[in-house]
């Protein structure tokens, strides 16, 4: 799985959250003008977040009505925030920067594949210059390849779902015999239907103990569904909701024969896809307030936000200045990361009255190490997506060619460079605090390990750190209970977006901030439900006859209600 940073994060997914505003701190202030009394009342929003949540929130709205001031809040100073390009490299001696993490684009993003080929058509000529086209995906441990995962697509005959998944996987190692052994978790594919009771059932344990009670073998646990939560999740399966875990691997892998095809972009998403979106919107009349940090809210006396106050900082003369800015807001939609929308609860006193805010003072983020090293050497690297496990204990890790997948000319270039290879690490915490000197090195030595001698005999030109805490949702056992809805409950003119945010569209990763996006414009603008989205396939045949067996059998037994029957989860605990 590729990377999702919280790109909506507005606080730089930091462990430094958000302060109130001191007034010595911020000696200018402006607001937004209000219309003069003879126009026509404008509805002002404000999105808190400029990742694939907010971006989709403002897209619908602004589509559907003129009659909206929208205005996007972000603490980066380029929308798309983290994932974006920017990053310089450590010796700063090339004139590229770095963007976090490589972006995939897999076959089930409906909806974002419509973005990018009718929305923003005017925009971007041809998706094909934007994505790559599909390519097999290897996978490594420190004892070389051990799976390659084809284009499914082109794997013929077509199969059912699940039976094409084993048969055409090739697992260089793993046994048919421990392979054989993940056949019952089938009964849990069938029983979680995504719908809250299921949630409910799967959410309090974790996928490894899921695993573990229904019989799967310790190496192809180790093996095969480890590496697959380390990199789809972040965290090991050991620490991540059995509910998530189903829910993620059903979407991203097996919902259709070609569910785990995928495309990367072409070059850094926020050149090639953020800045043309942020282009469209701005003609759209969508205000962007970057390096904006929001500091708290006014409220109307009752449940309801009136002002959003900000921090905007601005560079003059080598020195920064702060300016307050006031947001007045008939809406307000928070698309923030699980722990950025903890630090701001944490500090707006006006948000933790309310017990439905409180409980996102409980969700977190687990850290990610995104790197490149640019290589004096061409490597000949035989797959340009690799996922990897083994180098460290509930570290996962993947890593890219970057030079194929952008298809770079090193022809062309004039400053020693050969390939540029992206390695990133999840549930890296304990890799965040090493120094970039030893973190290149430790990077280095891991490619050496996999790609051999080529490897060892190159040297490192130059390098990119980031170091991401927090930057990613931790989807922990129990943790659903406390995500937040599409609309809130408690405040009346507060909607939630992001890949965090609970909804029945069964997507997942960044195809899911993105329906949540066009989900909350719907409450807000009154639409009905689904209005404007792509909807996910129906179940293949043998899972909705499966899914329908299982369902008629727990009716009986519960007596005409299924849900007041015992569930898999209540037979093995």
């Amino acid at each position: 799985m590729p990377i999702h940073l919280c790109s909506c994060c507005i606080h730089h997914c930091t462990t430094t959250p958000c302060q109130p505003a001191r007034k010595a701190l911020l000696p200018k202030s402006r607001a937004l003008a209000a219309p003069k009394e003879d126009e026509t009342y404008v509805q002002k929003v404000v999105i808190i977040g400029a990742g694939w949540g907010g971006l989709s929130t403002a897209h619908a709205l602004s589509k559907s009505s003129s009659q909206l001031q929208i205005t996007i809040v972000d603490a980066a100073p380029r929308v798309g925030g983290l994932v974006r390009d920017g990053f310089s490299t450590i010796n700063n001696t090339l004139s590229t920067n770095a963007e976090a993490g490589q972006h995939g684009f897999w076959d089930n993003y409906y909806n974002i594949f419509s973005l990018l080929q009718n929305d923003l058509s005017s925009k971007i000529s041809n998706m094909d210059e934007v994505l790559t086209g599909y390519a097999e995906q290897g996978q490594y441990s420190p004892n070389g390849l051990e799976a390659v995962w084809p284009v499914y697509r082109n794997s013929q005959p077509n199969l059912p779902t699940g039976l094409a998944q084993a048969l055409y996987t090739k697992f260089v190692n793993l046994p048919p015999l421990d392979r054989a052994t993940a056949a019952p978790l089938v009964l849990a594919f069938s029983e979680f239907d995504d719908s809250l009771e299921a949630w409910a059932r799967y959410d309090n344990i974790s996928f490894r103990d899921l695993c573990i009670k229904l019989g799967v073998s310790k190496r192809c646990y180790n093996e095969a569904f480890e590496p697959m939560i380390l990199t789809g999740l972040f965290a090991p399966g050991a620490e991540c909701s059995a509910a998530a875990a189903l829910g993620m691997a059903y979407f991203f892998v097996l919902r259709s024969q070609n569910s785990f095809d995928v495309r990367w972009c072409r070059g850094n998403i926020g050149e090639l896809i953020f800045d043309p979106w942020v282009e469209l919107l701005k003609e759209r009349g969508v205000r962007f307030e970057t390096s904006t940090r929001v500091q708290g809210f006014e409220m109307d006396g009752g449940d309801s936000i009136s002002k959003v106050m900000c921090s905007s900082t601005t560079k003059s003369d080598k020195q920064q200045e702060a300016e307050l800015l006031s947001l007045e807001a008939d809406t307000v939609v928070f698309g923030l990361g699980g722990a950025s929308l903890a630090a701001l609860v944490r500090n707006s006193p006006e948000l933790a009255q309310y017990f439905e805010f409180r409980k996102f003072a409980n969700l977190r983020g687990t850290g990610v190490l995104a790197t490149r090293l640019y290589l004096d050497t061409v490597l000949d690297t035989e797959y340009s997506a690799n996922a990897c496990w083994g180098f460290d204990e509930g570290v996962g890790m993947t890593f890219f060619d970057i030079t194929k997948l952008h298809g770079l000319d090193v022809a062309e270039r004039t400053d020693g460079v050969g390939s540029i290879i992206e390695v990133d690490y999840y549930h890296a915490a304990s890799l965040l605090v090493m120094s970039d000197e030893a973190i290149v090195e430790k990077v280095k030595k891991d490619l050496n390990t996999i790609l051999g001698l080529q490897c060892i005999n190159a040297n490192v030109v130059d390098a990119a750190v980031v170091r991401l805490p927090q930057a990613v949702n931790w989807y922990s056992p129990g943790s659903y209970s406390n995500m937040p809805d599409a609309k809130s409950s408690s405040i009346v003119n507060a909607f939630f977006c992001g890949d965090l945010v609970r909804s029945r569209h069964g997507s997942w990763s960044q195809e899911k901030a993105y329906v949540s996006g066009i989900e909350a414009a719907n409450l807000i603008l009154s639409r009905r439900e689904g209005s404007g989205i792509v909807p996910l396939p129906n179940d293949e045949p043998h899972v909705a006859l499966g899914r329908s067996a299982l369902t008629l059998v727990k009716t009986f037994v519960g007596r005409g209600d299924s849900n007041k029957a015992p569930s898999l989860v209540d037979f093995l605990w």
